[in-house]
This record gives structure tokens, sequence and C-alpha cells, in this order.
């Protein structure tokens, strides 16, 4: 287990964090994705905290970090800007960011909007980018289909059963694409614990409601809406890594498709025989392949 330390944000935010490493090391930032923790990153923090200072968080609706219980609390400016006030109150200048799932969605947003001048580098695992992503959703049946989830974790008919259970209930309601055999048990079992918490139950579950990513009924057409257009990014000129555990149920690897056109440098990494939470289901080979990277 690492320690925690407990660092307050100007916007009224507090954070726990993990800060391992040489604090004059260069940084590595890493975010955590949905319904997880810092924990995601046990593996790589344990292994890259000698060379690099590591820093990551629960984010804002996480376990004791702060949780407000408004929608509007957890929209993706909110959530990115956490993340440049992190690195400002820990005087951190520049960073590579880390992210996964949820934190690779705000990761995302945290390069485009900081490529060079604070974002050095960006790794990001089974998180897809927010264009590739939504047309998607407007287009692919299959990711389509996987994402139905999210319509259960907006719709709130479905809060009674969090208050009731947890975010357990709900889970084993919406979910499919769990894979709880290949967690190990102790910490599958402080998961279990944090998805008690009510207050983090809806905070986890706001960045679902907050979010502008439109999911359709498998019963809407499979075409792109007329008068849609993607949203206006700046193409991504950082080096990014892209890891991608290609047995991912809720994310398909068409995910991956086309992403050379909107960033270069792009480095993409398929981990076979991997499901959507490669950071602690295949350690080894995205240790590999950011050792790599990092080094180049």
């Amino acid at each position: 287990m690492f320690d925690l330390k407990r660092v307050a944000l100007p916007n009224g935010i507090h954070l726990n964090i993990v800060d391992e490493g040489p604090t004059e090391a260069p940084v590595l930032i890493f975010l955590h994705g949905f319904p997880e923790s810092h924990r995601t990153w046990r593996h790589q923090i344990a292994h890259f905290s000698d060379r690099f200072r590591c820093v990551a968080p629960d984010q804002r609706g996480y376990r004791q970090s702060s949780k407000p219980q408004a929608v509007a609390a957890y929209t993706p400016d909110k959530l990115i800007g956490d993340v440049f006030m992190l690195a400002d109150a820990l005087g951190i200048a520049q960073f590579t960011i880390v992210g996964h799932d949820w934190g690779g969605a705000i990761a995302w947003g945290v390069a485009l909007g900081g490529q060079h001048a604070r974002v050095t580098r960006a790794i990001i695992a089974n998180a897809p980018h927010p264009v590739t992503f939504q047309r998607l959703l407007y287009t692919h049946e299959g990711q389509r289909a996987a994402s139905q989830y999210i319509r259960g974790f907006r719709d709130p008919a479905n809060d009674a059963l969090v208050k009731e259970h947890g975010l357990t209930g709900l889970l084993l309601q919406e979910v499919k694409w769990d894979r709880p055999s290949k967690m190990e048990p102790e910490e599958r079992d402080a998961l279990l614990l944090d998805w008690q918490n009510r207050d983090a139950a809806f905070g986890m579950l706001n960045y679902y409601r907050a979010s502008p990513i439109d999911v359709p009924t498998m019963d809407a057409p499979f075409a792109i809406p007329e008068g849609w257009t993607p949203p206006a990014l700046p193409k991504l000129t950082i080096p990014t890594l892209v890891i991608w555990g290609l047995d991912d149920l809720a994310l398909p690897p068409e995910n991956l498709d086309g992403l050379e056109h909107i960033i270069d440098p792009l480095t993409i990494v398929r981990v076979p025989d991997c499901g959507h939470f490669v950071p602690w289901e295949a350690p080894e080979a995205v240790n590999a392949a950011m050792e790599a990277f990092l080094a180049d």
C-alpha cells in the first residue's frame, strides 16, 4: 500500500493522492477510471517510482477525496482543471499524463489543453478519444450495445437502488464487462467497501451524468445524426502512447481506428488476451510499453 497525502486545490476540492519517487525527477500523473481509485496504477507506480515522481490522485467523487453531489460539479472542464491545479499545488511545471478509462478521458482533455506548455507526453490505456467514441456510438452497433449501461447510470429511476445497495447494486444490474476473477481478492474487497459509500457512488455516477457524450438507444438509426459535427479539438502533437487490451467488452478495438489522423507522433500497443482493466490485468505488458515509450 502507498501512503496518501491530502492536497487542497484552490477550487475548494481536496484530493487524497499518492506521491512517490524523487521530488525532482520527471513527473508521471496517473488518473484512474471508473469505478476504481489510485490503486488502478499500483503496479506502474511500484515499477517507475525509482526514476520518476509518480503522482496518483483519488479523483473527485472517489474514496476520501471531495465528493460534491451536484452533477454540474463533474463537467469535463472541472475534472481537467483539477489535474492542472494539482500539478500547480505540488510545484510541478511539466508532466506526462497517464490515464485509464474515465481517467483516460480526462487525460485526453489534459493533453489537448496543455500540450507542449505543461504536458510533454500522454499515455492512454483503454480510453477512447472523444471524437472517435461519439462517432462509434452513432455508427457501430457493438460499441452502442456495450455502452447502454451509461443510459442506466444516468437514469434517476435507479437512484433508489444505489441508495439501498450502494454502487454494487447498480453495477450488478447494468454492467457486463466486469471480470472479478482477474483481480486480487484483497483489492476486490477494498473496492466493494468503497462502493458502499453512497456519496462516492453518486460522485462516480456524476461523471457519466455530466458528460456531453450522447448514447442513443439501440433502436435509433446507426448513422451520424443530421447536423452533428465532431468537437472542434486540436490535433494532438505531443508524443502519445495508446495501450489497448483487445478483449475489452466495453470498448472494442475499433476505437483505435483513425487515431493516426488526429495524433502525431502516435504509438499504439495492442495487448491480446486482456480485458478493459489493462493496467492491472496485464501489468508487465503495460510497464514494458511505458518503458519503451518513456525511454524514446
